[in-house]
């Protein structure tokens, strides 16, 4: 699959560039040539495929993705690895593009000048397939599907407990406010465990590889939602869990207290929303099921008041939004994502 694929291969790589695996960019590169196979088969990734790669490192992913698909474009963030690419992808370089940028600042503009756009030969990304950096791979993937609506898929390794977070059902541990928002947006469709000795340098971490494929969210009728609906129903998912072990009155009370809404009014505003949508306000948000939380979405719209400003298809409030994280441009390193939970 790759002549990358080994830490004797790796270790040379790094050594002729007069490199090292960097930690603070979670650099931990692959060495396994059945685990790329498996990626690859799982993303069924084709020769019309157009894949958008995060972190590609030296290449070890790269290789393969660019011997099945018929264009491969990626982003990186370490400004030594170009070079680097551009020596061990050279015989691919015709149908490879890379864009040297932070992952979370990826734009369509940015593909567009990779020569990824629907005016272009093969068109725009359809498949995301990465060995993604750990610290900010919950953040990429919810962040893709909802920025770039090519993408079909996301074949992505991360950290177990992220998958395990993305995947998750109602009731469980993981299940939480991440998991919701994802699901408007992408559905499990496998995953195979991922140890640490397939890595050099091993991270200190058990990993996943997960496939999403996207989904279209319907209401209870089967109508397709709107964006705001879909807005209005994520920022239902953030208040209840809030405060996790909290009823969803008194979490979503308190995070919209938090963001300036009068206590009071937004008790009496919540209390409107829980009727219309016909969900118990005693109830905690893990047992809430996606069906359910687009009910509440909708009845947020309907009956929020002060708690939903229509104008800007957004939560009623003045607290400013949380600051991003800095993305890092290899894989995989400890620490779970948190993406905003």
């Amino acid at each position: 699959m790759s002549p990358l694929s080994s830490v004797a291969a790796t270790r040379q790589v790094l050594e002729d560039h007069g490199l090292a695996a960097k930690h603070s960019l979670g650099q931990n590169f692959l060495v396994n040539d059945g685990i790329l196979r498996k990626i690859i088969d799982l993303a069924a990734v084709t020769d019309e495929d157009v894949v958008l790669e995060v972190g590609p490192g030296l290449g070890t992913l790269t290789i393969p993705l660019l011997k099945n698909a018929a264009r491969v474009v990626s982003v990186e963030r370490d400004p030594d690895l170009p070079a680097v690419l551009g020596q061990t992808l050279d015989p691919w370089k015709e149908n490879f593009a890379l864009i040297h940028k932070d992952a979370l600042d990826l734009t369509v503009a940015d593909l567009e000048g990779a020569g990824c756009a629907p005016t272009f030969p093969g068109g725009s990304p359809s498949k995301l397939v990465a060995n993604l950096p750990y610290a900010v791979a919950a953040t990429v993937v919810l962040a893709y599907f909802q920025r770039f609506p090519s993408i079909d898929s996301a074949t992505v390794m991360v950290q177990r407990e992220v998958a395990d977070r993305m995947a998750a059902q109602p009731g469980s541990k993981n299940y939480g406010a991440y998991t919701v928002k994802l699901g408007m947006y992408a559905q499990p469709a496998g995953r195979f465990a991922v140890g640490p000795g397939n890595f050099f340098p091993p991270p200190r971490v058990e990993s996943a590889v997960l496939r999403l494929d996207r989904r279209l969210p319907v209401d209870d009728a089967g109508i397709p939602l709107t964006p705001e609906v879909v807005a209005a129903s994520c920022a239902m998912a953030d208040a209840a869990f809030a405060s996790r072990r909290k009823t969803l009155a008194n979490s979503a009370r308190t995070a919209f207290a938090s963001r300036g809404v009068d206590a009071g009014a937004a008790a009496e505003a919540l209390r409107q929303v829980f009727e219309e949508a016909g969900i118990d306000p005693r109830r905690r948000g893990e047992t809430l099921d996606q069906a359910e939380f687009i009910r509440l979405g909708q009845a947020l719209i309907r009956r929020g008041g002060p708690l939903w400003d229509p104008v800007a298809g957004a939560p009623g409030g003045a607290s400013a939004p949380d600051p991003a994280p800095a993305a890092s441009a290899s894989a995989p390193a400890g620490g779970a994502d948190s993406a905003g939970e």
